[in-house]
């Protein structure tokens, strides 16, 4: 358990990296799958957010059990949960809703067999979304980000309620892992290196752009291939070393707070607010979503950064990933029009 003592000792030191100091009237934030593994880390780390005046936590079960819990927090965060098959209630008049939902990947697990599932769930959310709040801001965890983001875009695009601003595939774990080992092989506080993160959120379409590093990587082409997989198999190393028994639930939740703090400064008028994340992109010839670095502003994404200058052997990657990502993007495509959204 978390004493009452560590956290007056992390929430300001949260607080100070990723928020500025909020108005009175804060925002309401919304987590649609917040019982779940990466959704209850998720939801402290938001009630530890002073931005947030009203967090809302919805999920099938167990939700007003992980809402009591939290409403413990001693912050002056408002707690309100929702239960149930419908979560147009929990999703109406937020500001912000984050989407952890869906089942997470296990060992043996393909991207096909967890899209299967996890495309009905972020189906369901984006035609509720449609419905009663299109104007949010929507960050979606759910798992796979490379395909589900196209349906929450299609869906919302079919109702004629699509602002591609406001659609934000979370790839944020790809950039602090990124950031990680780069602070290992510098030799640096993690918190202040930083590496540009593009393409989408798996395996080898994950290209972390060591040439635009802060610190430099002084390595061999080959180290930095090594480098590279590192990042592109963290997932998966996470799920071998927990046997079975989960996924990168802890870092997955803290990466998805930390987009939300950005989105939430950037909504306050903060200005020089840069994040990498999946969305809908006209980047690069005949890929309709791609993460690239953004600039955020008030109504999400206020400027895409694009790939930018690249080396050789980071181009290769990009090239080589193109495809895949063509077809990640086709199934979410696909897969709304199965349903013959009207």
């Amino acid at each position: 358990m978390i004493s009452a003592k560590l956290l007056r000792v992390l929430a300001p030191k949260i607080a100070r990296r990723y928020s500025s100091e909020c108005a009175k009237d804060g925002f309401t934030v919304t987590v649609i799958g917040a019982a779940g593994g990466v959704g209850q880390p998720l939801s402290l780390l938001l009630k530890l957010n002073p931005a947030i005046s009203e967090l809302r936590l919805h999920d099938l079960v167990d939700v007003p059990g992980v809402t009591a819990d939290l409403s413990h927090v001693e912050t002056s965060c408002k707690m309100v949960f929702f239960t149930g098959t419908d979560h147009s209630e929990a999703i109406c008049g937020a500001d912000v809703v984050v989407v952890p939902a869906g089942v997470p990947r296990k060992p043996g697990m393909s991207r096909s067999d967890l899209f299967t599932t996890n495309a009905q769930v972020v189906y369901d959310f984006a035609v509720v979304m449609a419905k009663t709040n299109p104007g949010a801001i929507a960050i979606i965890i759910t798992n796979p980000v490379n395909s589900v983001v196209p349906v929450v875009c299609e869906v919302l695009q079919k109702a004629g309620k699509l602002d591609p601003r406001k659609i934000l595939g979370c790839s944020t774990l790809d950039s602090v892992r990124a950031n990680v080992f780069l602070g290992e092989a510098t030799n640096t506080d993690p918190k202040n290196a930083y590496v540009p993160v593009v393409g989408g959120h798996s395996g080898p379409t994950i290209i972390p752009l060591w040439s635009r590093s802060n610190p430099k990587l002084c390595l061999t082409n080959k180290k930095l291939a090594s480098l590279t997989k590192r990042v592109q198999e963290a997932g998966t190393q996470v799920v071998k070393a927990k046997e079975g028994k989960g996924s990168a639930t802890l870092s997955t939740a803290y990466a998805a707070s930390r987009l939300t703090y950005c989105v939430l400064r950037a909504m306050k008028g903060e200005t020089n607010i840069v994040e990498s994340c999946y969305v809908a992109s006209d980047i690069y010839p005949g890929l309709k979503y791609l993460a690239t670095p953004l600039l955020l502003g008030k109504n999400g994404v206020e400027k895409n950064l694009g790939l930018g200058t690249i080396n050789d052997e980071e181009k290769k990657l990009f090239c080589g990933a193109v495809e895949e990502l063509q077809k990640d993007i086709k199934t979410g495509e696909e897969f709304v029009k199965s349903k013959n959204v009207k």
